[in-house]
């Protein structure tokens, strides 16, 4: 490949690919903010295995939590950073390069 034309790889992101983060990163994006709760049944997903997603794209800089009371209880809304949605459109892109579309 020479060196003017773009690597596909180059947006390909392993944090995002993880089959939950991209679906994390997918809802995230088309909603803005979804509370916890409704990211995890929209996922089907324990909530253990979506706290270590999210954990995982948190420590990335990808996406942030908001805490807030709603109902008297303590609730988490979670959104991608613009870091977060700026990868995740990387990364799609170059999903699209791969697959040739």
């Amino acid at each position: 490949m020479s060196s003017s034309t773009p690597d596909p790889m180059d947006g390909f992101d392993t944090t995002i690919h993880a089959p939950n983060r991209l679906r994390i990163c997918a809802l995230l994006d088309a909603a803005g903010e979804a509370e916890f709760a409704t990211v995890q049944r929209q996922l089907d997903v324990s909530a253990s295995v979506l706290s270590k997603h999210v954990t995982v794209l948190v420590d990335a800089g990808y996406a942030e939590q908001r805490k807030a009371v709603r109902d008297t209880r303590q609730r988490v809304w979670l959104r991608l950073t613009r870091p977060g949605r700026d990868a995740y459109h990387a990364h799609l892109a170059a999903l699209r390069a791969i697959v040739g579309t």
